[in-house]
């Protein structure tokens, strides 16, 4: 088998790969950051001001409650 033979069945298929893999995660990254960044992660701050727009004021036990909450959702 000429050289050439050897470059197109193995080196390119490899080559061809190690570029997709590259670049998926690179797409797959984007995508999960414009995720987090659209929808950031519910935090205690952002429940206190939920219950301040309530015109509520909360206690710790019932921030505490409502985290407790959001994680057992998921």
């Amino acid at each position: 088998m000429p050289t050439w033979g050897i470059v197109l069945l193995v080196i390119l298929p490899l080559l061809f790969a190690a570029i997709s893999a590259f670049v998926t995660l690179y797409i797959a990254k984007k995508k999960f950051e414009k995720q987090l960044r659209e929808n950031p992660p519910i935090n205690e701050k952002m429940i206190r001001v939920m219950f301040q727009q309530m015109g509520r004021k909360a206690s710790e036990a019932q921030i505490r409650q409502v985290m407790r909450s959001m994680k057992n959702a998921k």
